[in-house]
Order: structure tokens, then sequence, then C-alpha cells
């Protein structure tokens, strides 16, 4: 996922952990760089550091609200396989999820809502880094759902031979 095509400036590690003495920089300067269909330039180029993170804020909100829809669906069956028990089988949960990106989407895409909020609209290749972050929540839930079933599966069996042996 390519996303150095919106022109945001490259910052260093040590810069961004001390961007609070950029005024003391020699020949620092911030690109302005687009958010949606919006130019967001710096007349002074350490406004950057304040200005310049509506679009990370942005890409933070995305992924915590794709997150939270994505482990919706692990909480269909405690135990159980999204294979087994696919999210059609509750379809409340689905129209939530749908309301819930629909509002997102909403405060996204309609300029006024999005200034109310801080954020600006994202690219498609923004939502393809947001899908990459938030979806591994389901596969790290199928395998914690996996390993507790052996475990539980082990737990079972052992539980029943000990039984087994106190009858005899």
């Amino acid at each position: 996922i390519d996303l150095s095509g919106d022109g945001h400036s490259l910052v260093t590690y040590s810069q961004l952990s001390n961007w609070g003495q950029c005024s003391t920089w020699d020949n620092f300067t911030a690109s302005p760089f687009m958010a949606g269909n919006q130019e967001i330039k710096f007349d002074n180029p350490c406004d950057y550091f304040q200005t310049g993170k509506i679009k990370a804020m942005t890409l933070s909100l995305s992924v915590l609200v794709a997150i939270e829809m994505f482990n919706s669906l692990n909480a269909l069956s405690e135990d159980g396989s999204l294979l087994t028990m696919p999210p059609w089988v509750n379809p409340w949960l689905l129209l939530a999820m749908s309301i819930s990106f629909g509002l997102h989407f909403l405060i996204l895409y309609v300029p006024f809502l999005a200034q109310i909020f801080g954020i600006v609209p994202l690219s498609l290749n923004e939502w393809l880094l947001v899908l990459a972050v938030a979806l591994p929540v389901i596969v790290i839930d199928e395998v914690l759902k996996f390993v507790g079933r052996c475990t539980s599966g082990i737990r079972y069996s052992s539980s029943k031979r000990y039984s087994k042996q106190k009858a005899e």
C-alpha cells in the first residue's frame, strides 16, 4: 500500500520525538499534502506537527471503528469459528455494523461534519491501510478460539478419565 503520493513530509524519529524544538531546526520544511480533495499547507513548517496530524487522527479513528466492527463478528460465538457460525446468523448485528460504518462514512465525507469532528476524507489506499490493520483482529480471535477449543477438549477428556478412575 503506497501512501507516498499524498505529499506528506517525511520526518525522522528524532524529529518526531522532539517536535517541540522544531523552531530551532535548520532547513526544516513541510510540504503541503492532500487530504481528500483538500490541500493542507503550512505557513510555519512547525505547524506540520499540529495541523498535519489531521490525517493520522482520521486513520486512527477509522482503524478503531473497523476493529470494533470486526471484533463484534468474533462475539457471535465464544468458542465457535466464523466458518461454522457465519455472520448472517445474526442479521441485527450486520444491520448495526452497517449503520456504524454508514455513520462513520457520513462524518468522513460530509464536509461540515468532517470539520466538526476534525477529520478528513480518506483515499482508497488509506482505506486499504485501515483494513490491513483492522482485519487481523478476526484472524487473531479465530486462532485464540481454536486454541481454546483444543485445550478445553484436552481438559474435558482428562477430567472424564479422572472421573472413570474414581468410579472404579
